[in-house]
């Protein structure tokens, strides 16, 4: 691993009276520093799905080529959420963190100046890449500096960071189009515009993240709490054998785990329902049921910051009023999603579709979140990222491409209806293996307890 990426060892231990000052403090540093770049990272991802309608009017191209083009970015993505995931272990997760964010904004620099389809599929493609290396980091840091008892509503904060950066990137996007005089001017404020707000969040991640508690000077987080459930769940080990590979954490913690294969696969069925909607919304509205770009870009906001509330009261709740268990009320907001989605489908009235569209968006991305949170428990600290990466992989491999180009196929082949029965089987699936998952994760609780008897 390249030098500026290896994580740095403090010179010193913090004084023994210090360490829950710094604790605290680092804690708040770690947080904020994750919450501000992760958004960032979705400012200029997001930022493409928006530009869609303007795309495909220009090129003159149809809804599989944009599917297409949109899975180029989500297969990418999730093929390198798996690995770079991975390589985040090993890594400095400001670092790391901050250089992937500067990739995404050199990429959508270029994306500016693009005019043919194969070079907008190639760099969505490098967009892809290295949009992989947000969120390893970001959980990675999570899980190293907060327990499981404070994870659920810490978690759901970090997690409406990407409804606040990919709900703002619509308001970015209609301003910087009035600000430079015309719809001519798309593409920089599309793209352009977006790479430097994400420049600006480089060097706040640099600023703001902290490493690992040990990398600090600071005990690590597994003698500052204990949780009995945590360790059984992430099978009672709590340091990385010092001789251990990326592979070797991998298969051993992760690949061989079924909780992580379920939490994984639970994941695929969220991200096919999200994509299938926020992909297609922009097109969807716009063709179909007739808004304006104001409209639709009001409608985009909506589905987007719907979730910001909903994600802190679910992570609040599952701490508080579920014991810590994830996927109950991720049960519960599937079944009111599967009605959402034929809401949406059906109405016809703007005001309706509006409102369809923000319950679905305050509803989906809590399971999702929840099966991030999932994700963190179900594994030992030091194999977080590789579990990650799994899901990653999983989500959008499967999930993300299943709601785009199969969605646009469907759609191209037998109309919208088809699509959204696809949405709908979607739900069903989930809420089964959400269920499968819980009595899981139920079961190594119920040995746990029998173990401290």
């Amino acid at each position: 691993m390249i030098s500026f990426l290896r994580p740095k060892m403090a010179s010193a231990k913090v004084p023994a009276d210090q360490i829950e000052k710094k604790y605290r403090q680092f804690r708040l540093q770690a947080l904020l520093g994750v919450f501000f770049g992760y958004m960032a990272y979705y400012i200029v991802r997001n930022n493409f799905k928006l530009s869609t309608p303007q795309l495909q009017q220009e090129l003159g191209l149809s809804n599989t080529e944009i599917g297409l083009l949109i899975s180029c970015l989500l297969i990418t993505y999730g093929i390198s959420k798996g690995v770079m995931s991975s390589l985040a272990d090993k890594a400095s997760p400001k670092r790391y963190m901050a250089l992937g964010l500067a990739l995404c904004a050199m990429v959508n620099i270029m994306l500016g100046f693009s005019t043919a389809f194969w070079v907008f599929a190639a760099l969505v493609v490098l967009l892809g890449l290295f949009q992989g290396m947000g969120v390893g980091p970001s959980f990675i840091t999570l899980a190293n500096w907060y327990p499981r008892k404070e994870r659920g509503f810490i978690t759901a904060v970090w997690n409406i960071s990407h409804n606040i950066g990919g709900g703002i990137v619509g308001p970015i996007v209609s301003f910087s189009l009035l600000m430079l005089g015309g719809d001519e001017h798309w593409k920089v404020a599309s793209y352009q515009i977006p790479a430097a707000i994400a420049v600006v969040f480089v060097l706040v991640i640099l600023f703001l993240t902290r490493e690992k508690p040990e990398h600090e000077g600071l005990p690590p987080i597994s003698e500052m709490y204990k949780d009995n459930l945590d360790s059984a769940l992430g099978k009672k080990d709590e340091k990385a054998p010092s001789d251990m590979t990326a592979w070797h954490i991998l298969y051993n913690y992760v690949l061989k785990n079924k909780n992580a294969w379920l939490v994984s696969i639970a994941d695929v069925f969220v991200y096919m329902i999200r994509f299938g909607v926020i992909s297609w919304l922009p097109i969807y509205l716009s063709t179909v049921k007739g808004f304006s770009k104001g409209e639709m870009g009001f409608a985009f906001l909506i589905f987007e910051w719907a979730a910001i509330p909903s994600t802190l009261l679910v992570g609040y709740m599952t701490d508080r009023f579920f014991r810590g268990y994830r996927m109950p009320p991720a049960i519960i907001c599937m079944f009111i999603i599967f009605f959402g989605i034929i809401g949406y489908w059906l109405s016809d009235s703007l005001i309706m579709v509006t409102i369809f569209a923000g319950l679905i968006g305050a509803l989906v991305y809590v399971p999702q979140f929840l099966c991030s949170l999932q994700t963190l428990e179900v594994v030992p600290p030091f194999a977080v990222g590789s579990a990650v990466g799994l899901r990653g992989i999983m989500s959008y491999l499967l999930g993300a491409s299943l709601g785009t180009t199969l969605f646009g196929l469907f759609v191209d082949l037998w109309g919208w209806n088809s699509g959204f029965y696809l949405l709908l089987a979607a739900a069903v699936l989930c809420i089964i293996f959400c269920y499968w998952l819980h009595v899981s994760v139920k079961a190594v609780q119920k040995k746990a307890e029998e173990a401290t008897v």
